[in-house]
């Protein structure tokens, strides 16, 4: 409400780094991750919970099992103009339906997730936690193209761009005065086996794990097991965390002699003695980031012009 997310960003009470812009490759995860940061909510004030655009096929199922999860007093649903593909979501429609990880009250039992996962999703026969209460307050917009998604996903990329540099402001003085390059900023060093590794979203073979670090967005976590490692490092983890993310970086170069990280990060000293972890996802580094570098003569670093299209 008072404006486009990146003109008043906060430190949030809680955070996962999920490093990916669609959940549709792992919604397990998801559910773990919303499971996680809702779990430190006290209910002394109200929880307004933005769910996600997602709601065909079976982002409508997952949107089902986290109204279930989640058991919220009310539910505001949007209609968009001129399209029934989505039922009204009233209490009933909620309880008896499947979701994309929970069954509907007609088939009585929960299906069990992965393991360690969710084990408190299961329950016994007869027990009926899921019954939702919610009251539905239905809007049916009146407008001509209300809710039509055929720029949502240009638009969300480029705020998600204006959310970084917004972020990346931090950085800069608080002095008015010239804008300083992010080259010219001095980065913190971070040893190699003081901290964990992990890419989010694929696969990287460890040979090559330091050139897909090199020059990423990364989010700075805490992971509650101590990061023990008998060599000089990379320590790299097997699978993803769901932990607290207490801010984002840049890691604008890997010295393979030292074995240093150098990062680039607004998150303040005293939180950045808590992070053990760095997580790779999907989220790129804004283009002007890398192409309007100030001062530098020839190529720019980590921008080519000359490859081949066809490839």
């Amino acid at each position: 409400l008072p404006g486009p997310p990146f003109t008043h960003q906060q430190t949030p009470r809680k955070m996962v780094y999920y490093g990916q812009t669609s959940c549709e490759q792992d919604t397990e995860r998801y559910l773990d991750v919303v499971k996680y940061v809702f779990s430190c909510y006290k209910k002394e004030v109200p929880l307004v919970i933005n769910t996600m655009g997602w709601v065909k096929g079976e982002g409508l199922l997952l949107l089902i099992d986290i109204i279930r999860l989640l058991s919220p007093s009310h539910v505001v649903q949007m209609d968009v103009c001129d399209w029934k593909a989505m039922p009204p979501l009233t209490p009933e429609h909620v309880h008896f339906s499947a979701g994309l990880h929970t069954k509907g009250k007609q088939q009585s039992k929960c299906k069990q997730l992965a393991a360690g996962g969710m084990e408190s999703w299961k329950y016994s026969e007869g027990e009926d936690m899921f019954a939702p209460q919610h009251k539905l307050l239905y809007v049916h917009p009146e407008f001509p193209r209300a809710g039509m998604a055929g720029e949502a996903r240009v638009h969300s990329g480029i705020l998600r761009d204006m959310s970084i540099l917004g972020y990346l402001g931090h950085l800069q003085s608080p002095d008015v005065g010239a804008v300083l390059p992010l080259h010219s900023l001095v980065p913190y060093q971070v040893p190699f086996n003081a901290v964990a590794l992990r890419v989010i979203h694929t696969d990287v073979a460890p040979s090559n794990i330091m050139y897909a670090v090199n020059a990423s967005w990364i989010g700075l976590c805490c992971i509650p097991e101590e990061v023990r490692c008998q060599t000089d490092g990379p320590v790299l983890l097997t699978q993803t965390p769901v932990c607290d993310c207490l801010g984002f970086g840049i890691v604008r170069g890997v010295d393979m002699e030292k074995k240093l990280y150098h990062i680039l990060t607004p998150v303040p000293p005293e939180n950045l003695r808590l992070v053990n972890c760095l997580l790779l996802g999907n989220i790129a580094i804004p283009n002007c980031v890398l192409v309007g570098q100030q001062g530098i003569e020839g190529e720019i670093p980590y921008v080519t012009s000359d490859y081949n299209y066809s490839i």
